[in-house]
């Protein structure tokens, strides 16, 4: 399974730019009022990454179909 981040960046005129790395599906939405809360800011535009458009289920059953893929060239 892959690392969950969020990387927020703060530029000197007040802007601030965050995203949201490692989360499939639209879960990671969940983390925009979490974060204009700790930023005390809000949100003006958002975008999304390919990874919204995935599930967490496909990516499981990808990576159990690696993962078995590997155990067969040992």
């Amino acid at each position: 399974m892959s690392s969950k981040q969020i990387r927020v960046r703060i530029y000197p005129d007040g802007k601030i730019e965050a995203d949201v790395l490692g989360f499939k599906g639209k879960g990671c939405t969940d983390y925009i009022s979490i974060l204009e809360q700790l930023l005390d800011a809000e949100t003006i535009d958002s975008e999304y990454t390919a990874e919204y458009y995935e599930s967490e289920h496909e990516v499981n059953e990808q990576n159990q179909i690696h993962s078995t893929e590997q155990n067969k060239t040992k």
